[in-house]
């Protein structure tokens, strides 16, 4: 799955996310991961739990389907952003959000938060 495919597969979520994404200046596979982050940090900020659980199975999919550029969007950008998101969640809300989120993508977080700094 290339970053075209990834609008597509976002599109069927919110309809208007093409119409959003042809504002910025570029697409690709960064910014379109980038206006999706955007888009769920409000779902956990809104605590819109049905909507985001849906998010992020898309984001799962495009994760364990995506092409090295999608991939790499997602782990820069999407789990990069993971733990700032949910900083000041509940505990419950939090374990909640980590319990949607697929194996592959949780060990793409840890790998991440444990290499920090090293």
């Amino acid at each position: 799955m290339n970053y075209l495919q990834a609008v597509q597969e976002i599109n069927e979520l919110f309809p208007d996310f093409e119409t959003e994404l042809n504002e910025s200046k570029s697409t690709n596979s960064y910014s379109v991961i980038r206006t999706f982050t955007e888009r769920i940090k409000n779902m956990i900020r809104q605590n819109d739990s049905n909507l985001l659980f849906k998010s992020l199975q898309k984001i799962d999919k495009m994760y364990l389907n995506g092409d090295n550029l999608l991939k790499n969007a997602i782990e820069n950008t999407f789990i990069y952003s993971l733990d700032n998101f949910t900083a000041f969640c509940s505990k419950e809300y939090r374990q909640m959000i980590f319990s949607h989120i697929s194996s592959d993508l949780k060990n793409s977080y840890s790998r991440q938060i444990y290499s920090h700094g090293i």
